[in-house]
């Protein structure tokens, strides 16, 4: 566990929760509100600190809710005010925070203000979105592209302008230099912080400013972009975000947090050429408690890929503080894209729990990983995601991670829903891996055991990191003055020495003497260190 009280976030392990997807307590096929509370008893005896729910708030679901429409009301999918309220009061119950997302770059086209914004140019909203004059030709106003293909920039016949959207065009961008934007999305804030919510997951928290001077990109110089399916991929993207006047705005926010006990937020940076120098900007000082990027949500499974980024975080921010994750909503989950490391999907599930659950800063689960689940195959036709649906077959987007929670085996759905058909359908590998079907020695077993000896050492949830010089495929790092942890990264068995002593705590595949280690494939070591 993290520390108590006003930094109860640092070393925290926070639980994400896809709404949409955990639990459907009224039978339409969608998951709500009502339905997290009834199964807030089944996250909290995982032990972890906090839940994190995907957006809840009125939206024309465009992108799944992440195209708001009113920031201070809760969408009919998934309940009511008061719903969330006896969700918050239940979780603080039980021990657990509660973080709420905040889509703030953006918000839907259906939102009044945007309504309002594209009437004219001369009301009293018009410059709270991003409008921009065409080139003479009638061509956008530079190269800047939407991360769900094509032109960021999209035509509007009342205003005979383009407005700016860095994702779908139903999604425009605030215009953040307006101190009245700033002013007004602070204020949603509140409504939540003043409603008991203990912090925010900031939704593309790089992404708020825009240059003013609408310079084009240039191009990716990284080798992969060209290769890439995604024209925005191929632009280094120096203008269109991480702008120098968010650091302000990020301290405004924590300025807001600040005024109440023990509030938190982190942020998610997305970006390919600063992700980790960026995290540690945005977390030094007073600004973002914590943030994580998506360096860890990739396809890399290497000692070098793991150590690397770590030390180069806590080297460059020494007084900032990550959140890592291997899993969310938005790749495929870690154990399908690590499977050609593994033995078998158990033993490569427990290594990368034990293997994330070691690392130095606060830690994000993705709902199902604890099960060990893996993406679900789904057809063209099944797809609701626009980014599969843009990009398919080379990208099948991101439905196959939020298909939903799988509780129990033989009940319809999963024990999802009583629907005929759910939003996303439950198919057998899934199901095989419900929550009533882990046993003993099962990845569920395994997620609990981690976590309560994070939860109870201090080492491991805040002690420093000091790696260890092992040869490749094996990561050793030591966590304070109580633990040492080392990894297997390979489907086959080797043999080493370790520096020191160690007794396990935890392990899996490992034989442990006085002097060489053997680790079985996906095998590892989190032990006392007996010096």
């Amino acid at each position: 566990m993290g520390q108590s009280g006003e930094n109860w976030w640092r070393g925290s392990v926070i639980y994400q929760i896809y709404p949409r997807s955990f639990m459907d307590a009224d039978g339409d096929g969608v998951g709500d509100l009502q339905g997290i509370t009834s199964r807030l008893d089944y996250v909290a005896n995982l032990g972890v600190d906090a839940i994190w729910l995907s957006p809840i708030f009125m939206s024309p679901m465009a992108d799944m809710g992440y195209d708001v429409s009113d920031y201070t009301a809760i969408d009919p999918t998934f309940g009511t005010l008061d719903d969330f309220d006896e969700l918050v009061a239940k979780a603080h119950t039980l021990g657990l925070k509660v973080i709420i997302d905040q889509v703030i770059s953006h918000s839907s086209d259906q939102h009044p203000y945007f309504v309002e914004s594209r009437k004219s140019r001369d009301n009293d909203k018009a410059d709270w979105y991003i409008w921009a004059d065409p080139k003479p030709d009638g061509n956008p106003p530079n190269n800047w592209l939407a991360i769900f293909g094509g032109s960021c920039w999209e035509w509007d016949t009342r205003r005979k302008q383009y407005y700016f959207h860095n994702f779908l065009k139903e999604q425009p961008d605030w215009n953040f230099h307006n101190p009245k934007v700033q002013d007004y999305l602070l204020d949603t804030m509140k409504f939540w912080l003043d409603r008991g919510v203990d912090g925010f997951r900031m939704d593309t928290v790089n992404f708020y400013f825009h240059d003013k001077l609408l310079r084009d990109n240039p191009a990716n110089p990284q080798p992969w972009a060209q290769e890439s399916i995604r024209p925005f991929e191929m632009q280094y993207t120096l203008f269109s975000k991480n702008q120098p006047e968010n650091i302000a705005f990020l301290g405004r926010m924590r300025r807001l947090l600040d005024q109440y006990d023990g509030r938190a937020m982190v942020g998610e940076v997305g970006d390919s050429h600063h992700a980790i120098e960026l995290m540690g900007q945005y977390t030094s000082g007073k600004r973002l408690h914590m943030a994580y990027s998506f360096e860890m949500l990739g396809p890399d499974f290497s000692p070098k890929h793991f150590k690397e980024r770590l030390q180069n975080f806590f080297n460059g921010a020494p007084e900032g503080w990550p959140c890592w994750a291997f899993s969310n909503h938005d790749v495929p989950r870690h154990i399908g894209r690590w499977l050609k490391n593994a033995v078998d999907q158990d033993a490569l599930a427990k290594q990368a729990a034990a293997l994330l659950l070691s690392f130095e800063g606060s830690i994000c689960l993705y709902q199902g990983e604890e099960l060990g689940q893996v993406d679900t195959e789904l057809t063209y036709d099944e797809l609701t995601d626009p980014d599969g649906i843009y990009f398919w077959p080379e990208h099948k987007g991101r439905d196959g991670c939020r298909t939903p929670m799988v509780w129990e085996a033989d009940s319809p759905n999963g024990g999802f829903s009583t629907a005929d058909k759910t939003w996303l359908p439950v198919k057998t590998p899934q199901m095989a891996r419900a929550v009533s079907e882990q046993g003993e020695n099962s990845v569920l077993a395994f997620y609990r055991a981690m976590l309560a000896l994070r939860r109870t050492e201090p080492d491991l949830s805040l002690g420093r990191t000091e790696f260890l010089d092992l040869p490749e495929p094996v990561l050793g790092f030591t966590r304070g003055d109580g633990f040492l942890c080392v990894f297997n990264l390979s489907p086959k068995a080797v043999s080493f020495a370790l520096p020191e002593v160690v007794t396990p705590e935890l392990q899996q595949g490992a034989t442990v003497t006085n002097a060489p280690i053997t680790l079985a494939g996906n095998g590892f070591v989190v032990g006392r260190r007996t010096r």
